[in-house]
Protein backbone atom coordinates (compact mmCIF):
# COMPACT_ATOMS: atom_id res chain seq x y z
CA UNK A 1 0.00 0.00 0.00
CA UNK A 2 1.76 3.62 -0.89
CA UNK A 3 2.63 5.04 2.07
CA UNK A 4 2.25 8.87 2.66
CA UNK A 5 5.77 9.59 2.24
CA UNK A 6 5.84 7.56 -1.20
CA UNK A 7 2.71 10.00 -2.21
CA UNK A 8 4.88 13.17 -1.16
CA UNK A 9 7.31 12.02 -3.65
CA UNK A 10 4.71 11.46 -6.08
CA UNK A 11 2.80 14.73 -5.53
CA UNK A 12 3.44 17.41 -3.07
CA UNK A 13 0.29 18.04 -2.29
CA UNK A 14 -1.37 15.23 -1.66
CA UNK A 15 -0.99 14.96 2.14
CA UNK A 16 -2.71 18.28 2.56
CA UNK A 17 -5.71 17.49 -0.19
CA UNK A 18 -5.94 14.36 1.68
CA UNK A 19 -6.29 15.99 5.70
CA UNK A 20 -8.80 18.90 4.25
CA UNK A 21 -11.00 16.68 2.01
CA UNK A 22 -10.79 13.45 4.40
CA UNK A 23 -9.88 11.37 1.87
CA UNK A 24 -7.10 8.40 2.11
CA UNK A 25 -3.59 9.12 -0.03
CA UNK A 26 -4.62 6.14 -2.70
CA UNK A 27 -7.89 7.65 -3.49
CA UNK A 28 -6.10 10.86 -4.28
CA UNK A 29 -3.39 9.94 -6.40
CA UNK A 30 -5.45 7.51 -7.84
CA UNK A 31 -8.16 10.46 -9.13
CA UNK A 32 -4.75 13.26 -9.73
CA UNK A 33 -3.03 9.99 -11.74
CA UNK A 34 -6.31 9.87 -13.77
CA UNK A 35 -6.90 13.37 -14.42
CA UNK A 36 -3.75 13.76 -15.50
CA UNK A 37 -3.53 11.26 -18.05
CA UNK A 38 -6.68 12.95 -19.67
CA UNK A 39 -9.89 11.35 -17.94
CA UNK A 40 -12.80 13.18 -17.27
CA UNK A 41 -15.10 13.58 -14.33
CA UNK A 42 -17.96 12.20 -15.39
CA UNK A 43 -15.39 9.06 -16.48
CA UNK A 44 -13.80 8.55 -13.48
CA UNK A 45 -16.83 8.75 -10.96
CA UNK A 46 -18.84 6.30 -13.25
CA UNK A 47 -16.32 3.77 -14.67
CA UNK A 48 -13.38 4.28 -12.48
CA UNK A 49 -14.65 3.80 -9.08
CA UNK A 50 -12.86 0.43 -8.28
CA UNK A 51 -9.79 2.79 -8.92
CA UNK A 52 -10.54 5.55 -7.05
CA UNK A 53 -12.24 3.94 -4.18
CA UNK A 54 -15.73 4.92 -4.83
CA UNK A 55 -15.70 8.40 -5.01
CA UNK A 56 -18.56 11.07 -6.89
CA UNK A 57 -17.96 13.46 -9.19
CA UNK A 58 -18.63 15.98 -6.10
CA UNK A 59 -15.18 14.69 -4.95
CA UNK A 60 -13.22 13.92 -8.00
CA UNK A 61 -14.20 17.66 -8.64
CA UNK A 62 -12.84 18.78 -5.19
CA UNK A 63 -9.71 17.17 -5.68
CA UNK A 64 -9.61 18.58 -9.57
CA UNK A 65 -9.69 22.06 -7.77
CA UNK A 66 -7.73 21.67 -4.86
CA UNK A 67 -4.47 20.58 -7.08
CA UNK A 68 -4.98 23.09 -9.51
CA UNK A 69 -4.91 25.80 -6.48
CA UNK A 70 -2.27 24.10 -4.74
CA UNK A 71 -0.14 23.59 -8.29
CA UNK A 72 -0.55 27.54 -8.63
CA UNK A 73 0.32 28.44 -5.44
CA UNK A 74 3.72 25.85 -5.87
CA UNK A 75 4.48 27.64 -9.32
CA UNK A 76 4.57 31.10 -7.48
CA UNK A 77 6.62 30.02 -4.67
CA UNK A 78 8.74 29.00 -7.61
CA UNK A 79 8.93 32.07 -8.81
CA UNK A 80 9.29 34.28 -5.10
CA UNK A 81 12.32 31.52 -4.46
CA UNK A 82 13.81 32.87 -8.15
CA UNK A 83 13.49 36.11 -7.60
CA UNK A 84 15.05 36.16 -3.81
CA UNK A 85 17.81 33.64 -5.18
CA UNK A 86 18.63 36.74 -8.07
CA UNK A 87 18.57 39.10 -5.38
CA UNK A 88 20.68 37.11 -3.53
CA UNK A 89 18.84 37.40 -0.29
CA UNK A 90 17.51 34.03 -0.28
CA UNK A 91 18.37 32.40 3.89
CA UNK A 92 17.58 28.82 5.52
CA UNK A 93 14.95 30.85 7.29
CA UNK A 94 13.26 33.00 4.63
CA UNK A 95 13.20 29.57 2.78
CA UNK A 96 11.82 27.82 4.74
CA UNK A 97 9.14 30.74 5.24
CA UNK A 98 8.35 30.56 1.61
CA UNK A 99 8.17 26.61 1.36
CA UNK A 100 5.68 26.69 4.68
CA UNK A 101 3.30 29.13 3.47
CA UNK A 102 0.21 27.93 2.94
CA UNK A 103 -1.72 29.84 0.98
CA UNK A 104 -1.18 33.25 -1.81
CA UNK A 105 -1.85 36.33 0.88
CA UNK A 106 0.83 34.57 3.23
CA UNK A 107 3.22 33.91 0.68
CA UNK A 108 3.17 37.53 -0.53
CA UNK A 109 3.34 38.67 2.82
CA UNK A 110 7.08 37.29 3.04
CA UNK A 111 7.59 37.89 -0.60
CA UNK A 112 6.66 42.16 0.33
CA UNK A 113 10.08 42.79 1.50
CA UNK A 114 11.77 41.84 -1.35
CA UNK A 115 9.52 41.99 -4.28
CA UNK A 116 10.22 45.24 -6.74
CA UNK A 117 8.79 48.62 -5.64
CA UNK A 118 8.04 51.32 -6.93
CA UNK A 119 10.13 54.25 -5.28
CA UNK A 120 8.08 55.26 -1.73
CA UNK A 121 9.00 57.74 0.59
CA UNK A 122 11.15 55.15 2.99
CA UNK A 123 13.21 54.61 -0.37
CA UNK A 124 14.26 58.36 -0.46
CA UNK A 125 14.76 58.10 3.22
CA UNK A 126 16.98 55.07 2.75
CA UNK A 127 18.55 57.30 -0.59
CA UNK A 128 19.45 59.73 2.01
CA UNK A 129 21.28 57.91 4.44
CA UNK A 130 18.74 57.37 7.17
CA UNK A 131 18.33 53.61 7.51
CA UNK A 132 20.97 53.42 10.61
CA UNK A 133 19.08 55.89 12.38
CA UNK A 134 15.81 54.18 11.24
CA UNK A 135 17.28 51.06 13.16
CA UNK A 136 18.68 52.42 16.26
CA UNK A 137 14.96 54.19 16.66
CA UNK A 138 13.67 50.78 16.14
CA UNK A 139 15.67 49.21 18.73
CA UNK A 140 14.09 51.34 21.15
CA UNK A 141 17.49 52.19 23.58
CA UNK A 142 18.24 54.94 26.01
CA UNK A 143 19.56 56.77 23.05
CA UNK A 144 17.65 60.42 22.47
CA UNK A 145 16.35 59.81 18.73
CA UNK A 146 16.69 64.15 18.39
CA UNK A 147 19.90 63.93 19.29
CA UNK A 148 20.66 60.76 17.34
CA UNK A 149 19.21 62.51 14.47
CA UNK A 150 21.34 65.62 14.56
CA UNK A 151 24.59 62.91 13.25
CA UNK A 152 22.26 62.50 9.94
CA UNK A 153 21.73 66.37 9.06
CA UNK A 154 22.74 66.79 5.78
CA UNK A 155 21.08 69.90 3.61
CA UNK A 156 22.91 68.52 0.34
CA UNK A 157 20.94 65.45 1.12
CA UNK A 158 17.51 67.04 1.56
CA UNK A 159 17.77 66.31 5.46
CA UNK A 160 18.24 70.00 6.71
CA UNK A 161 17.41 69.40 10.31
CA UNK A 162 16.91 67.04 13.10
CA UNK A 163 13.18 66.91 12.57
CA UNK A 164 13.20 66.39 9.02
CA UNK A 165 16.29 63.09 9.75
CA UNK A 166 13.48 61.44 12.09
CA UNK A 167 10.90 61.79 9.61
CA UNK A 168 12.55 60.15 6.83
CA UNK A 169 13.28 57.18 9.74
CA UNK A 170 9.65 57.25 10.46
CA UNK A 171 9.40 56.63 6.91
CA UNK A 172 11.59 53.51 6.49
CA UNK A 173 10.21 52.33 10.38
CA UNK A 174 6.54 52.61 8.74
CA UNK A 175 7.85 50.23 5.71
CA UNK A 176 9.21 47.58 7.85
CA UNK A 177 5.86 47.56 10.09
CA UNK A 178 4.06 46.87 6.94
CA UNK A 179 6.01 44.51 5.29
CA UNK A 180 6.19 42.15 8.26
CA UNK A 181 4.73 39.18 7.65
CA UNK A 182 3.07 38.48 11.22
CA UNK A 183 1.83 40.97 11.17
CA UNK A 184 0.04 41.68 8.29
CA UNK A 185 -1.59 37.78 9.10
CA UNK A 186 -2.68 39.44 12.39
CA UNK A 187 -4.14 42.52 10.84
CA UNK A 188 -5.86 40.38 7.65
CA UNK A 189 -7.41 38.45 10.49
CA UNK A 190 -9.12 41.71 12.11
CA UNK A 191 -10.58 42.62 8.83
CA UNK A 192 -12.08 39.58 8.14
CA UNK A 193 -13.32 38.40 11.32
CA UNK A 194 -14.44 42.16 12.53
CA UNK A 195 -14.08 43.97 9.12
CA UNK A 196 -17.29 46.06 8.67
CA UNK A 197 -18.78 46.72 5.02
CA UNK A 198 -19.70 50.57 4.76
CA UNK A 199 -21.52 51.81 1.74
CA UNK A 200 -22.48 55.75 1.02
CA UNK A 201 -23.79 57.19 -2.28
CA UNK A 202 -21.75 59.52 -4.34
CA UNK A 203 -23.46 62.54 -3.98
CA UNK A 204 -26.05 63.70 -6.69
CA UNK A 205 -26.26 59.98 -7.71
CA UNK A 206 -29.38 59.60 -6.20
CA UNK A 207 -32.12 59.97 -8.82
CA UNK A 208 -29.59 57.94 -10.88
CA UNK A 209 -28.79 54.95 -8.95
CA UNK A 210 -32.15 54.89 -7.00
CA UNK A 211 -32.12 50.77 -7.55
CA UNK A 212 -29.05 50.97 -5.22
CA UNK A 213 -31.41 53.11 -2.46
CA UNK A 214 -31.14 50.28 -0.18
CA UNK A 215 -27.25 50.74 0.32
CA UNK A 216 -27.39 54.62 0.43
CA UNK A 217 -26.17 54.15 3.90
CA UNK A 218 -25.33 50.71 5.12
CA UNK A 219 -22.51 49.09 7.45
CA UNK A 220 -22.85 45.36 8.82
CA UNK A 221 -19.89 42.89 9.01
CA UNK A 222 -18.37 41.50 5.87
CA UNK A 223 -17.96 38.17 7.61
CA UNK A 224 -21.25 38.11 8.03
CA UNK A 225 -22.53 39.69 4.39
CA UNK A 226 -24.76 37.29 1.79
CA UNK A 227 -23.09 36.89 -1.51
CA UNK A 228 -25.92 38.92 -3.27
CA UNK A 229 -25.33 41.53 -0.91
CA UNK A 230 -21.70 42.14 -1.57
CA UNK A 231 -22.29 41.64 -5.43
CA UNK A 232 -24.86 44.42 -5.30
CA UNK A 233 -22.84 47.01 -3.69
CA UNK A 234 -20.30 45.71 -5.74
CA UNK A 235 -21.91 46.78 -9.05
CA UNK A 236 -22.97 49.81 -7.76
CA UNK A 237 -19.27 51.23 -7.36
CA UNK A 238 -19.24 49.58 -10.90
CA UNK A 239 -21.64 52.08 -11.85
CA UNK A 240 -20.49 54.96 -9.82
CA UNK A 241 -23.34 55.21 -7.50
CA UNK A 242 -22.10 53.89 -4.65
CA UNK A 243 -18.53 53.94 -2.56
CA UNK A 244 -18.00 51.16 -0.10
CA UNK A 245 -15.00 50.10 2.08
CA UNK A 246 -14.22 47.62 4.73
CA UNK A 247 -12.59 48.47 7.75
CA UNK A 248 -12.35 47.16 10.98
CA UNK A 249 -11.85 49.30 14.26
CA UNK A 250 -8.76 51.60 13.76
CA UNK A 251 -7.86 51.97 17.00
CA UNK A 252 -7.92 48.15 17.92
CA UNK A 253 -5.76 47.57 14.64
CA UNK A 254 -3.32 49.93 15.64
CA UNK A 255 -3.55 48.32 19.27
CA UNK A 256 -2.47 45.27 17.70
CA UNK A 257 0.79 46.91 15.83
CA UNK A 258 1.47 48.77 18.83
CA UNK A 259 1.65 45.77 21.75
CA UNK A 260 4.05 43.69 18.93
CA UNK A 261 6.01 46.65 17.94
CA UNK A 262 6.45 49.17 20.67
CA UNK A 263 8.22 48.93 23.69
CA UNK A 264 7.94 51.20 26.91
CA UNK A 265 7.57 54.72 26.81
CA UNK A 266 10.60 55.77 25.81
CA UNK A 267 11.21 58.85 23.18
CA UNK A 268 12.38 56.21 20.71
CA UNK A 269 9.02 54.17 21.78
CA UNK A 270 7.56 57.54 21.11
CA UNK A 271 8.56 57.49 17.51
CA UNK A 272 8.39 53.87 17.08
CA UNK A 273 4.69 54.80 17.89
CA UNK A 274 4.17 56.97 15.48
CA UNK A 275 5.81 55.68 12.81
CA UNK A 276 3.53 52.39 13.34
CA UNK A 277 0.08 54.78 13.44
CA UNK A 278 1.75 56.28 9.85
CA UNK A 279 2.90 52.99 8.55
CA UNK A 280 -1.03 51.71 9.39
CA UNK A 281 -3.34 54.21 8.09
CA UNK A 282 -1.27 54.79 4.93
CA UNK A 283 0.29 51.73 3.68
CA UNK A 284 -0.83 48.41 5.83
CA UNK A 285 -4.66 49.43 6.44
CA UNK A 286 -5.02 49.95 2.24
CA UNK A 287 -3.14 46.94 1.39
CA UNK A 288 -5.38 45.05 3.08
CA UNK A 289 -8.39 46.40 2.63
CA UNK A 290 -7.94 45.58 -0.88
CA UNK A 291 -6.84 41.74 -0.07
CA UNK A 292 -10.01 41.33 1.73
CA UNK A 293 -12.23 43.00 -1.22
CA UNK A 294 -11.04 40.42 -3.14
CA UNK A 295 -11.63 37.34 -0.98
CA UNK A 296 -15.19 38.66 -0.26
CA UNK A 297 -15.55 39.50 -4.02
CA UNK A 298 -14.25 35.33 -4.28
CA UNK A 299 -16.62 33.75 -1.13
CA UNK A 300 -19.35 35.92 -3.49
CA UNK A 301 -18.82 34.87 -6.72
CA UNK A 302 -18.46 30.99 -5.56
CA UNK A 303 -21.98 31.25 -3.63
CA UNK A 304 -23.21 33.07 -6.57
CA UNK A 305 -21.67 30.13 -8.98
CA UNK A 306 -23.08 27.21 -6.83
CA UNK A 307 -26.68 28.48 -6.44
CA UNK A 308 -26.32 28.87 -10.80
CA UNK A 309 -25.36 25.62 -11.17
CA UNK A 310 -27.80 24.04 -8.68
CA UNK A 311 -30.69 26.17 -10.42
CA UNK A 312 -29.06 24.94 -13.66
CA UNK A 313 -28.87 21.47 -12.96
CA UNK A 314 -32.65 21.75 -11.82
CA UNK A 315 -33.57 22.96 -15.25
CA UNK A 316 -31.89 20.69 -17.58
CA UNK A 317 -32.92 17.49 -15.23
CA UNK A 318 -36.64 18.60 -15.55
CA UNK A 319 -38.94 15.71 -16.34
CA UNK A 320 -38.98 15.84 -20.31
CA UNK A 321 -42.04 15.18 -21.91
CA UNK A 322 -41.07 13.14 -24.46
CA UNK A 323 -41.48 12.37 -27.99
CA UNK A 324 -45.06 14.03 -28.55
CA UNK A 325 -46.50 16.20 -31.01
CA UNK A 326 -46.47 19.82 -29.43
CA UNK A 327 -47.44 23.26 -30.45
CA UNK A 328 -45.02 26.15 -28.78
CA UNK A 329 -46.71 29.42 -27.97
CA UNK A 330 -43.83 32.54 -27.84
CA UNK A 331 -46.54 34.89 -26.18
CA UNK A 332 -46.55 38.05 -27.38
CA UNK A 333 -48.70 41.37 -26.84
CA UNK A 334 -48.38 44.43 -29.73
CA UNK A 335 -46.91 41.77 -31.71
CA UNK A 336 -49.09 39.23 -31.51
CA UNK A 337 -47.86 35.26 -30.07
CA UNK A 338 -46.05 33.26 -32.67
CA UNK A 339 -46.77 29.75 -32.30
CA UNK A 340 -45.27 26.18 -34.46
CA UNK A 341 -46.12 22.91 -34.56
CA UNK A 342 -43.64 20.47 -33.67
CA UNK A 343 -43.53 16.93 -34.38
CA UNK A 344 -42.33 14.20 -32.23
CA UNK A 345 -38.73 14.09 -33.48
CA UNK A 346 -39.00 18.24 -32.63
CA UNK A 347 -39.25 19.09 -36.80
CA UNK A 348 -40.88 22.21 -37.38
CA UNK A 349 -44.54 21.42 -39.34
CA UNK A 350 -46.42 24.51 -39.39
CA UNK A 351 -45.77 28.47 -38.15
CA UNK A 352 -48.64 30.95 -37.75
CA UNK A 353 -49.07 34.20 -35.56
CA UNK A 354 -52.45 35.04 -33.54
CA UNK A 355 -53.23 37.93 -31.45
CA UNK A 356 -54.96 37.01 -28.47
CA UNK A 357 -54.26 39.57 -26.37
CA UNK A 358 -54.42 43.28 -25.45
CA UNK A 359 -54.23 45.13 -27.40
CA UNK A 360 -55.31 43.27 -30.58
CA UNK A 361 -57.14 40.60 -28.60
CA UNK A 362 -58.49 38.48 -31.70
CA UNK A 363 -59.66 35.50 -29.16
CA UNK A 364 -62.16 34.25 -31.62
CA UNK A 365 -60.06 33.94 -34.29
CA UNK A 366 -56.99 32.54 -32.44
CA UNK A 367 -58.89 30.32 -30.51
CA UNK A 368 -59.99 28.87 -34.24
CA UNK A 369 -56.92 28.75 -35.34
CA UNK A 370 -55.02 26.61 -32.30
CA UNK A 371 -57.91 24.34 -32.02
CA UNK A 372 -57.14 23.42 -36.00
CA UNK A 373 -53.80 23.01 -35.52
CA UNK A 374 -54.48 20.63 -32.45
CA UNK A 375 -56.80 18.87 -34.53
CA UNK A 376 -54.94 18.90 -37.86
CA UNK A 377 -51.26 18.07 -36.57
CA UNK A 378 -52.57 15.82 -33.73
CA UNK A 379 -51.20 17.66 -31.16
CA UNK A 380 -50.74 16.32 -27.42
CA UNK A 381 -49.05 19.42 -25.69
CA UNK A 382 -49.16 22.86 -26.16
CA UNK A 383 -46.28 24.81 -24.20
CA UNK A 384 -46.53 28.07 -23.72
CA UNK A 385 -43.30 30.67 -22.98
CA UNK A 386 -43.35 32.69 -19.59
CA UNK A 387 -42.04 35.62 -20.85
CA UNK A 388 -44.36 39.32 -21.21
CA UNK A 389 -47.68 37.96 -21.51
CA UNK A 390 -47.06 34.43 -20.83
CA UNK A 391 -49.51 33.94 -17.96
CA UNK A 392 -52.28 35.84 -20.09
CA UNK A 393 -51.51 33.08 -23.10
CA UNK A 394 -51.41 30.28 -20.60
CA UNK A 395 -54.95 31.44 -19.19
CA UNK A 396 -56.52 31.75 -23.25
CA UNK A 397 -54.87 28.29 -24.04
CA UNK A 398 -56.87 26.42 -21.09
CA UNK A 399 -59.62 28.02 -21.82
CA UNK A 400 -60.28 26.82 -25.24
CA UNK A 401 -61.38 23.28 -23.80
CA UNK A 402 -59.07 21.28 -25.72
CA UNK A 403 -59.87 18.34 -23.65
CA UNK A 404 -57.98 15.99 -21.20
CA UNK A 405 -55.66 14.59 -23.88
CA UNK A 406 -53.90 17.54 -24.12
CA UNK A 407 -51.68 19.30 -21.68
CA UNK A 408 -50.97 23.05 -21.59
CA UNK A 409 -47.86 23.93 -19.65
CA UNK A 410 -45.40 27.02 -18.93
CA UNK A 411 -42.29 26.44 -20.38
CA UNK A 412 -38.96 29.02 -18.85
CA UNK A 413 -38.60 30.82 -21.80
CA UNK A 414 -34.88 32.47 -20.78
CA UNK A 415 -32.18 31.99 -23.33
CA UNK A 416 -34.60 31.97 -25.89
CA UNK A 417 -33.92 35.13 -27.98
CA UNK A 418 -30.24 34.08 -27.93
CA UNK A 419 -30.55 30.60 -29.23
CA UNK A 420 -32.70 32.02 -32.31
CA UNK A 421 -30.05 34.66 -32.87
CA UNK A 422 -27.39 31.84 -32.83
CA UNK A 423 -25.98 30.28 -35.40
CA UNK A 424 -26.82 27.23 -34.13
CA UNK A 425 -30.36 28.29 -34.78
CA UNK A 426 -29.36 29.38 -38.19
CA UNK A 427 -27.94 26.30 -39.06
CA UNK A 428 -31.21 24.53 -38.21
CA UNK A 429 -34.02 27.45 -39.54
CA UNK A 430 -31.85 29.10 -42.32
CA UNK A 431 -35.01 29.94 -43.94
CA UNK A 432 -37.34 31.35 -40.33
CA UNK A 433 -37.08 34.46 -38.27
CA UNK A 434 -35.85 34.38 -35.25
CA UNK A 435 -39.57 34.53 -33.63
CA UNK A 436 -40.03 31.39 -35.09
CA UNK A 437 -36.85 29.79 -34.21
CA UNK A 438 -37.74 31.03 -30.39
CA UNK A 439 -40.98 29.58 -30.30
CA UNK A 440 -39.48 26.05 -31.53
CA UNK A 441 -36.78 26.27 -28.92
CA UNK A 442 -39.58 26.49 -26.29
CA UNK A 443 -41.65 23.79 -27.84
CA UNK A 444 -38.42 21.83 -27.86
CA UNK A 445 -37.67 22.43 -24.16
CA UNK A 446 -40.77 21.01 -23.39
CA UNK A 447 -40.61 17.96 -24.84
CA UNK A 448 -36.45 17.71 -24.20
CA UNK A 449 -34.71 20.30 -21.69
CA UNK A 450 -31.12 18.43 -21.92
CA UNK A 451 -31.33 18.38 -25.43
CA UNK A 452 -32.39 21.80 -26.36
CA UNK A 453 -30.81 23.88 -23.49
CA UNK A 454 -27.26 22.51 -24.11
CA UNK A 455 -27.57 24.70 -27.66
CA UNK A 456 -27.58 27.98 -25.42
CA UNK A 457 -24.89 29.49 -23.28
CA UNK A 458 -25.71 28.94 -19.84
CA UNK A 459 -25.58 32.26 -18.40
CA UNK A 460 -28.29 33.23 -20.83
CA UNK A 461 -30.60 31.09 -19.55
CA UNK A 462 -31.46 33.28 -16.24
CA UNK A 463 -31.79 31.04 -13.36
CA UNK A 464 -29.13 33.13 -11.69
CA UNK A 465 -28.01 36.72 -10.00
CA UNK A 466 -25.20 38.90 -11.49
CA UNK A 467 -23.65 36.29 -13.75
CA UNK A 468 -21.91 38.88 -15.23
CA UNK A 469 -20.51 40.35 -12.23
CA UNK A 470 -18.67 36.89 -10.67
CA UNK A 471 -15.67 35.72 -11.94
CA UNK A 472 -16.24 34.48 -15.59
CA UNK A 473 -13.38 31.62 -16.01
CA UNK A 474 -14.90 29.73 -12.88
CA UNK A 475 -18.54 30.31 -13.53
CA UNK A 476 -17.86 28.71 -17.29
CA UNK A 477 -15.62 25.88 -15.80
CA UNK A 478 -19.00 25.34 -13.08
CA UNK A 479 -21.87 25.49 -15.56
CA UNK A 480 -19.21 23.27 -18.10
CA UNK A 481 -18.87 20.74 -15.55
CA UNK A 482 -23.34 21.06 -14.36
CA UNK A 483 -23.80 20.49 -17.90
CA UNK A 484 -21.20 17.74 -18.27
CA UNK A 485 -22.50 16.18 -15.50
CA UNK A 486 -26.10 16.46 -16.66
CA UNK A 487 -25.75 14.85 -19.88
CA UNK A 488 -23.59 12.49 -19.14
CA UNK A 489 -25.70 11.29 -16.35
CA UNK A 490 -28.64 10.93 -18.46
CA UNK A 491 -26.73 9.42 -21.55
CA UNK A 492 -26.91 10.52 -25.54
CA UNK A 493 -28.44 9.01 -27.97
CA UNK A 494 -26.04 8.76 -30.75
CA UNK A 495 -27.68 8.50 -33.81
CA UNK A 496 -30.15 11.48 -32.97
CA UNK A 497 -28.17 13.94 -31.04
CA UNK A 498 -27.04 17.08 -32.15
CA UNK A 499 -23.56 18.21 -32.36
CA UNK A 500 -23.76 20.82 -29.12
CA UNK A 501 -25.29 17.51 -26.91
CA UNK A 502 -22.66 15.45 -28.22
CA UNK A 503 -20.22 18.47 -27.40
CA UNK A 504 -20.48 17.48 -23.75
CA UNK A 505 -20.13 13.94 -23.74
CA UNK A 506 -17.54 12.76 -21.79
CA UNK A 507 -13.79 12.94 -24.12
CA UNK A 508 -15.83 15.05 -26.81
CA UNK A 509 -14.68 18.39 -28.44
CA UNK A 510 -17.05 20.40 -30.36
CA UNK A 511 -14.77 19.78 -33.06
CA UNK A 512 -15.05 15.60 -32.89
CA UNK A 513 -19.10 15.85 -32.02
CA UNK A 514 -19.72 18.03 -34.91
CA UNK A 515 -17.46 15.12 -37.18
CA UNK A 516 -19.57 12.77 -35.46
CA UNK A 517 -22.62 14.47 -37.10
CA UNK A 518 -21.11 14.50 -40.36
CA UNK A 519 -20.45 11.19 -40.31
CA UNK A 520 -23.86 10.01 -39.66
CA UNK A 521 -25.26 12.42 -42.31
CA UNK A 522 -22.54 11.09 -44.89
CA UNK A 523 -23.08 7.31 -44.05
CA UNK A 524 -25.80 6.83 -42.33
CA UNK A 525 -26.80 6.10 -38.53
CA UNK A 526 -24.48 3.81 -36.34
CA UNK A 527 -25.07 0.39 -35.83
CA UNK A 528 -22.79 -0.14 -32.58
CA UNK A 529 -20.69 1.82 -30.56
CA UNK A 530 -17.67 0.44 -31.51
CA UNK A 531 -18.52 1.85 -35.11
CA UNK A 532 -17.92 5.18 -34.13
CA UNK A 533 -13.93 4.34 -34.36
CA UNK A 534 -14.28 4.82 -37.87
CA UNK A 535 -14.86 8.80 -37.31
CA UNK A 536 -11.75 10.62 -38.04
CA UNK A 537 -9.78 12.52 -35.20
CA UNK A 538 -11.64 9.29 -32.77
CA UNK A 539 -8.90 7.92 -30.83
CA UNK A 540 -8.52 4.81 -28.70
CA UNK A 541 -8.40 7.19 -25.65
CA UNK A 542 -11.70 9.34 -26.60
CA UNK A 543 -13.46 5.98 -27.66
CA UNK A 544 -13.06 5.47 -23.83
CA UNK A 545 -13.63 8.10 -22.45
CA UNK A 546 -17.24 8.57 -24.72
CA UNK A 547 -18.54 4.84 -25.51
CA UNK A 548 -20.18 4.63 -22.12
CA UNK A 549 -22.35 7.78 -22.59
CA UNK A 550 -23.50 6.92 -25.84
CA UNK A 551 -26.64 4.60 -26.71
CA UNK A 552 -27.70 3.09 -29.62
CA UNK A 553 -31.27 2.10 -28.95
CA UNK A 554 -31.37 -0.23 -32.67
CA UNK A 555 -27.86 -1.81 -32.02
CA UNK A 556 -27.92 -5.90 -32.28
CA UNK A 557 -25.97 -5.68 -29.48
CA UNK A 558 -28.28 -5.00 -26.15
CA UNK A 559 -25.18 -4.18 -24.24
CA UNK A 560 -24.93 -0.72 -26.76
CA UNK A 561 -28.02 0.98 -25.55
CA UNK A 562 -27.09 0.74 -21.71
CA UNK A 563 -24.56 2.73 -19.67
CA UNK A 564 -22.31 -0.14 -19.63
CA UNK A 565 -18.75 0.35 -20.92
CA UNK A 566 -17.50 -1.86 -23.86
CA UNK A 567 -14.44 -2.61 -22.21
CA UNK A 568 -16.69 -4.56 -19.59
CA UNK A 569 -18.96 -6.41 -22.26
CA UNK A 570 -17.08 -9.44 -21.99
CA UNK A 571 -17.89 -9.93 -18.39
CA UNK A 572 -21.35 -8.96 -18.63
CA UNK A 573 -21.77 -11.82 -21.63
CA UNK A 574 -19.72 -14.17 -19.05
CA UNK A 575 -22.27 -12.88 -16.80
CA UNK A 576 -25.11 -13.82 -18.38
CA UNK A 577 -24.32 -17.15 -19.44
CA UNK A 578 -23.40 -18.14 -15.48
CA UNK A 579 -26.84 -17.44 -14.45
CA UNK A 580 -28.41 -19.09 -17.98
CA UNK A 581 -29.71 -16.25 -19.91
CA UNK A 582 -29.05 -13.98 -22.70
CA UNK A 583 -27.65 -10.60 -22.12
CA UNK A 584 -31.03 -8.55 -23.24
CA UNK A 585 -32.55 -10.86 -19.96
CA UNK A 586 -29.96 -9.93 -17.75
CA UNK A 587 -30.65 -6.12 -18.65
CA UNK A 588 -34.08 -6.54 -18.55
CA UNK A 589 -34.16 -8.25 -14.97
CA UNK A 590 -32.87 -6.38 -12.04
CA UNK A 591 -33.45 -9.48 -10.10
CA UNK A 592 -31.49 -11.71 -11.68
CA UNK A 593 -28.19 -12.61 -9.67
CA UNK A 594 -25.21 -9.74 -11.01
CA UNK A 595 -27.95 -7.91 -13.03
CA UNK A 596 -27.41 -4.72 -11.08
CA UNK A 597 -23.69 -4.79 -10.45
CA UNK A 598 -21.47 -1.98 -11.27
CA UNK A 599 -19.94 -2.18 -14.64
Amino acid sequence: MTTLDAVSELAPHVPQVVKELNLTARQVVATVELLDGGSTVPFIARYRKEVTGGLDEVAVIAIRDRFSQLRELADRRGTVLKSLTDQGKLTPELQAAVLGAATMSALEDIYLPYRPKRRTRGTIAREKGLEPLARSIFEQGATDPLTAAGAYVDPAKGVEDPPAALAGARDIIAEWVNEDAAARAEIRNLFATKGVLTTRVIPGKEAEGAKFKDYFDWSEPIAKAPSHRVLAIRRGEHEKVLTFEIQPDPAEAVALLLRRFVRGESPAARQVQAAVEDGYKRLMAPSIETDIRLESKKRADEEAIRVFAENIRELLLSSPLGQKRVLAVDPGLRTGCKIVVLDEQGKLLHHDVIFPLEPMNRRDDAGAMVKFLCQRYRVEALAVGNGTGGREAEAFCRDLGLGETVAVVSVNESGASVYSASEVAREEFPDQDLTVRGAVSIGRRLMDPLAELVKIDPKSIGVGQYQHDVDQPALKRSLDDTVSSCVNAVGVELNTASKELLGYVSGLSSRLAGAIVAHRNAHGAFGTRSALMAVPGMGPKTFEQAAGFLRIRQSPNPLDASAVHPERYALVETMAADTGCSVADLIADPTRPGASGST
